[in-house]
């Protein structure tokens, strides 16, 4: 048996200070025999150890579906932008564009599963995300819209039935046969004229004019314009106001006075039960249910068949409890300097065709003889 003093001096004899080498057989769990295929030659320098942390986070090269996914997306990127130029807002919403597009969006998705693609797929996805059918589809919408430019793809057929000078279902006959815009503006005027110096003469109201002439074209029934207008008169309006009820009710006598004078049916009230409104219908637009207590007052006639239509609306604050209506009555009288309350008459009659427009009316209606 070795000395302990002995087998300790061997183990640390001529070391210089060196670590001590291992025991005899090595420490415990230390690989003993080192593989044939790993095995350095003696002499031969030791390779550099390479974790596996360090090998995973190598970079791969990209794989060719990323590439395939990237180039698809900026392909049908370019051909929207091409549409969208075009003025093509039609053909954006084709079957052949979301065919296509559905055909990108799976290829992204295919590249983003794929380890090597991801990156490339990211990219993708965001092209994809940015210029898409419905992203360049709202674009091109707007820029039709701002330019007024609605032909789209539609046919010579389409297009010239837009061009249609009339009202669909409407002959041709009985719109040169109703007053021409020029007499309903005359009549507009003469009997407005006439109210408000009656009133004036009984009740010494005076006047300010609550909004000029109104002339809007008329919509053909077939995606166009028609030769027709609609037409609102100036409206006018009394500078004081009218708050006593029985005063109101004096005020509409006359003014069906005049109207009836001038073959208008009797004047017609919307704000009274009896029209038969629903009472919340009432009271969301007047203010209430009894005409008394009401914020609005609103009568109405016409001279059926033809197109002249009379309203008298009268604005009391005096019954507004929660100051609301004047807050709109505040609104209005800024955009339109008329007086906060009283009385406002006016006219409108719709499908009107102007007398210096008969001529080619009838001439470019005879390029529709089935209609």
């Amino acid at each position: 048996m070795v000395e302990p003093e002995k087998q300790r001096a061997r183990y640390i004899g001529g070391t210089d200070g060196a670590p001590p080498v291992p025991p005899p057989g090595g420490y415990h769990g230390a690989r003993r025999v080192q593989p044939a295929s790993t095995a350095p030659l003696q002499g031969a320098p030791l390779p550099p150890v390479v974790s596996t942390a360090q090998a995973a986070e190598e970079k791969q090269p990209a794989g060719v579906i990323g590439w395939v996914a990237l180039v698809t997306a900026i392909l049908f990127a370019v051909v929207l932008l091409g549409v969208l130029l075009s003025g093509g807002t039609d053909a954006l919403y084709g079957v052949t564009m979301l065919t296509l597009q559905l055909v990108v969006l799976a290829v992204v998705i295919a590249a983003l599963f794929s380890r090597r693609g991801r990156v490339l797929a990211a990219s993708a996805l965001i092209v994809t995300l940015m210029l898409n059918v419905a992203t360049v589809g709202a674009m091109s919408a707007l820029q039709t819209s701002a330019s007024g430019n609605y032909q789209g793809e539609k046919t010579e057929e389409q297009k010239h039935e837009e061009a249609y000078p009339g009202i669909k279902d409407t002959s041709s006959s009985t719109i040169l046969a109703q007053p021409s815009l020029e007499e309903v503006r005359a009549q507009s005027e003469e009997m407005l004229a006439e109210i408000r110096d009656r009133l004036t003469e009984r009740f010494g109201y005076t006047w300010t004019e609550a909004g000029t002439e109104n002339l809007r074209p008329e919509r053909n029934g077939y995606g166009g314009e028609s030769m027709l207008v609609q037409y609102t008169s100036v409206q006018w309006m009394t500078n004081e106001p009218i708050q006593d009820y029985d005063r109101k009710v004096a005020v509409m006598d006359v003014i069906e006075d005049v109207v009836v004078e001038h073959q208008m049916y009797d004047l017609y009230s919307f704000n009274e039960p009896s029209s038969g409104m629903d009472d919340s219908i009432l009271e969301r637009f007047y203010g209430s249910t009894d005409p008394r207590s009401q914020t609005t007052w609103e009568y109405y006639s016409d001279n059926y068949p033809d197109p002249l239509r009379f309203y008298a609306v009268l604005y009391d604050l005096s019954n507004d409890s929660t100051g609301e209506f004047a807050g709109e009555r505040e609104a209005q009288s800024a955009r339109t300097g008329e007086p906060l309350e009283g009385l406002q008459i006016y006219f409108l009659a719709p499908e009107l065709l102007s007398e210096v427009d008969r001529e080619e009316f009838e001439t470019r209606m005879q390029e529709y003889p089935g209609y």
